[in-house]
């Protein structure tokens, strides 16, 4: 265990729960870059479906190319974020 102020952090705990928040994080900031609600996010997610001669047929939701660099940027400072979160554990196991 580490101490994180006067507390005693469980390190596996730890980036677990910000783990789990990344997904969170991530669509409430595409949301907020792209002008989206929250609907909006996951239908883009889910491809659509249309009938041709009968038969089911998946057509990937469209992005237009400012989504899609939008996308991307708030990935890479999602990621980044998280990377430079866990330098502190780096740090005191003398990796860097």
């Amino acid at each position: 265990m580490t101490k994180h102020g006067n507390e005693a952090v469980n390190l596996m705990a730890d980036l677990h729960s910000r783990m789990i928040g990344l997904p969170l994080t991530f669509r409430e900031r595409v949301c907020n870059e792209c002008n989206w609600s929250i609907p909006t996010f996951y239908r883009k997610m889910r491809p659509s479906y249309r009938i041709v001669n009968g038969e089911k047929e998946a057509i990937i939701t469209l992005l237009s190319n400012a989504e899609k660099e939008k996308i991307i940027a708030v990935s890479d400072e999602v990621y980044k974020e998280f990377w430079d979160y866990c330098e502190k554990y780096r740090k005191r196991n003398g990796r860097h």
